[in-house]
């Protein structure tokens, strides 16, 4: 699987992810209706679905590199949904994440256990 194909997962499944999360708050702090409920878990099962589609043989590994490219997704969605205009200190971070992924996703590991 290519940078690109990985990439593309891990955005829809960071998408799915706090769409369903965000439905749970919008819920308990928001005070929208339970039914919002319904529509994050199935969010939540697909988010959870498609982080299997990454090509890596740990899971942990893919949920380890999946982190930096939710925590861009995050601040993104905090600028687009939420009307909050992230700042320098969170895009530096967010780049700062996403190099940790990539490190820990592309490394060049041998097959096999440690």
């Amino acid at each position: 699987m290519d940078i690109r194909a990985t990439f593309l997962i891990y955005l829809f499944a960071a998408l799915a992810e706090i769409a369903g999360c965000f439905a749970f708050w919008a819920w308990l702090r928001l005070g929208k209706s339970v039914l919002w409920v319904m529509p994050g878990l199935l969010s939540l099962a697909i988010f959870a679905w498609l982080l299997t589609l990454v090509d890596t043989a740990a899971a942990g590994r893919a949920y380890a590199a999946y982190g930096g490219v939710y925590i861009l997704s995050s601040l993104i969605w905090l600028w687009s949904v939420e009307g909050v205009r992230p700042d320098r200190w969170d895009a530096i971070g967010a780049m700062i994440c996403l190099a940790g992924a990539a490190v820990i996703l592309f490394a060049p590991r041998a097959v096999g256990p440690a």
